[in-house]
Order: C-alpha cells, then structure tokens, then sequence
C-alpha cells in the first residue's frame, strides 16, 4: 500500500498507462516543464521525453483538434484544459467531432482521446477558473464522462479511461487534489469497472447520489445525520454516462428517499436527470420527492463568497430534512 494525494494518483496512473502503452500522449498547457498547474503531471516529460509529454499553445481548440488527428492516427491522447472555464473554446471540437465522428462511422473510427477537466470550486478562484460544466457533456451523445473522488478511483479510473477506445471526459475535484489516501498499486483485483458506481457507506433511510467533490461533504452529512437517529446511503455515481441505474434504482426502492447532490446550478443540472430517472423507475417506492442540492443560478462568484455558493453539510442535511417532512 502506497499513501498518495489525488493528484499524484492520476500523476502515477498516466505514469503507468505511458510506460504501457507508448502511443500515450500528454498535451496541454504547461504540462511539461511546469507539470500543470496543479503539478498533476510533475515530472513526466522529464522522464517520457518532449514528444510525448506535449507542452501546447493557450488554445483549447486547438489541443482538442490535435487530439484527434493523433486519435485518428492510432495514438491515444491525455489532453489537460487547465481549469474547468477553459474547456468552452474546445467545445465545437468535442461536440461537433470527438463525439460525433465514432458514432457517424458506425464504431470504424475510434477516438481514444482523455479530455481531463480540473472541476469545481474550493480553492478561492473565481469564474472560469471555478466551473462545473458536467451537464454540457453528459447531454452529449457519444461522450463517455466521469468524474472521479478519491485517490484511489483517480488512480484507477485513468488508467481505464487512457484504455477506453471511447472519448471521454474526465473530471477531477480541484479542491480534493491534496487529499490522501492508502492505493494498492501491485494488484488490479480491487479494481470496480469504470461504470459501475459504488456504495461507499450504506444505509437504510434515504439515499445521497453524489459525485466529484459533493462525495466527501455527503459522507460528512451521513456522519452528523446519525445525531439525529437517521442512516444515510451514500453512492458515489463515479460515471455520469453512462450512469449505472441499477445500483442507483436499488437504492431508492430500498430508502424510499433520495437527495441528489453536486456543486453545478439546481437549474438544468445533471441532477434533474437524476430525479427524472429516479421518479420514473421508482414513483411507487417513494416516500418524498427526489430533491436536488446545487449552486445558485448565478455566474461563479468572486473567492469571498463562494462558501455561500457551493453546497455544505448544512444544505444537504437540510434536503435530508424536507424529504422525511413529506
């Protein structure tokens, strides 16, 4: 077992998918020389060299295009966007191309492009640099999106992603970067699927869907919510899409509750997905509406007021409230 931060899991797991594979690619950035601005890529053009660890112009279009003409010829590129906000200019790329043309071929072109996307707030930034741009993605069709939460699914969830022949979009919790954790790196047993979400405390009164940053603050409310006598589940969904229904529906049948949790808008977010799903599939076992915690419809605010912005214990144990007040 090897203690390490998020960061450097996904640091250790590019690693590995380049020493395995040499038609893995890192591009973004200043993820060469500087190793990203979250160090997240610190030390490997030292060690794999220029021409595999590719420090790019400041256009996200232009690294997103690049990709997939590497793609296209049989490489497999990691591309880093450097905040969250900085992944609009690429979109024409991923929406109208990377996701389109595997589908538009009928599965003859494979495009095994990573887009790793820094997400969320946390750390005192302000807007476009503090985005939560999941919803964007998920809508698209021919995108495979997840969004890791620990060390351990950082350092796992890479690796299958560099593997996937699928494009997919890989977001990673900013402000769980320096967060550690024991990761076994000998064995590859304990390895979940890359889809499958995980029930990572279980309980028997309501339900807490979560992903990314939102998984460690539910573990904190199920944690105060014994207080108050009440057992909460707590899913890390890990795969926005495709999401596993089934360890989702299970769940909701079983408490008869559910709150969804993430740092994005309540307004058009994934978690209206979410509650749709829940409500169609599990109408009868429900004891209370599928409610939603989220940010404020409102651009990222400046660093001082981003605690008021982004969900905490007291909103989601709040919901937790309002469900059982049905």
């Amino acid at each position: 077992m090897t203690i390490m931060s998020l960061s450097k899991a996904l640091n250790e797991g590019m690693r590995k998918a380049m020493e395995d594979d040499s038609k893995v690619l890192i591009m973004g950035e200043d993820v060469g020389k500087l190793g990203g601005v979250f160090r997240v890529t610190d030390g490997l053009q030292k060690d794999f060299g220029e021409d595999r660890v590719i420090d790019t112009p400041l256009a996200e279009s232009g690294i997103i295009g690049t990709a997939i003409g590497l793609a296209l010829r049989g490489y497999r590129p990691v591309c880093e966007i450097q905040f969250d906000g900085f992944v609009f200019p690429a979109a024409d790329q991923i929406i109208t191309q990377l996701a389109k043309m595997p589908m538009r071929s009928l599965g003859a072109i494979k495009l095994p492009v990573v887009v790793r996307i820094p997400c969320g707030g946390g750390i005192g930034a302000v807007e476009h640099h503090s985005e939560s741009p999941e919803a964007y993605f998920t809508h698209t069709a021919g995108l495979r999106v997840v969004a890791c939460s620990n060390p351990a699914d950082a350092y796992t969830m890479i690796q299958q992603a560099i593997r996937s022949d699928d494009p997919v979009i890989f977001f990673e919790p900013k402000r769980r970067y320096w967060e550690k954790a024991d990761i076994d790196t000998a064995s590859t047993e304990w390895w979940p699927p890359l889809h499958k979400a995980k029930v990572v405390r279980p309980g028997a009164d309501a339900t807490l869907l979560a992903y990314g940053p939102m998984v460690k603050t539910c573990l904190e409310a199920a944690t105060a919510a014994e207080d108050d006598g009440r057992s909460l589940e707590v899913i890390d969904l890990r795969s926005l899409n495709p999401l596993d229904e089934p360890v989702v529906l299970e769940s909701a049948r079983r408490t008869g509750r559910v709150v969804v949790v993430h740092e994005a808008p309540v307004n058009n977010g994934f978690g209206a997905e979410l509650a749709a799903r829940v409500t169609e599939q599990c109408f009868y076992h429900l004891e209370s509406p599928v409610l939603r915690v989220g940010g404020f419809s409102t651009p990222y605010p400046p660093s001082k007021l981003e605690e008021h912005y982004l969900p905490d214990l007291d909103r989601v144990l709040d919901a937790v409230d309002r469900a059982f007040g049905y």
